[in-house]
């Protein structure tokens, strides 16, 4: 189905967002990726930030196929998700035992936290103003690609925090 004008204003609009915000991402995982002093930290940040870019293209070719078609390509793919199981799936576990001094590393995960959050509810909602059920699996899919990087954070989060907290003194018992 192509998408009358106003369609393609609206879908323009949500693909310009979602690219700056995709770029921000990739910057923002490139400078805990080069901060970190865990190994383990500065390999998941380098593929997470090439996840990001990898977004940032499909979200180009979207735009430009509803430029030059008034269609979203279907044949465009993201490509490989990181795989980011497990209860660490962030960190090694020697970031563990100077969790107390993690402060940067607890940072960005908090920013990087809400930056997925954030990533999730734009794409959802992008994905919940669509008429056309292929624009609509597109944002979906991002919303689901997105979800995985913020669950992945929260649970390294939730891993390392009370280490943290009490390491640092911030543990209220």
């Amino acid at each position: 189905m192509t998408l009358n004008a106003e369609q393609a204003k609206a879908i323009a609009k949500h693909l310009f967002q979602a690219i700056k915000a995709e770029s921000d991402g990739e910057q923002f995982y490139l400078m805990v990726a080069g901060s970190t002093q865990d190994p383990k930290g500065r390999e998941v940040f380098t593929q997470l930030a090439d996840e990001e870019r990898r977004h940032q293209h499909y979200l180009k070719a979207q735009y430009q196929a509803l430029k030059e078609t008034g269609q979203v390509d279907k044949t465009a793919k993201l490509g490989q998700q990181l795989d980011l199981a497990g209860p660490s799936p962030i960190f090694s576990d020697a970031l563990r035992a100077r969790a107390k001094d993690a402060h940067l590393e607890m940072s960005a995960l908090s920013i990087g936290i809400q930056q997925e959050l954030s990533a999730v509810t734009f794409y959802q909602a992008a994905a919940k103003e669509a008429d056309e059920p292929s624009v609509k699996a597109f944002f979906e899919e991002l919303a689901e690609w997105e979800s995985g990087h913020y669950n992945a954070l929260l649970r390294q989060q939730e891993l390392l925090q009370d280490d943290y907290w009490s390491g640092a003194g911030f543990s209220p018992f």
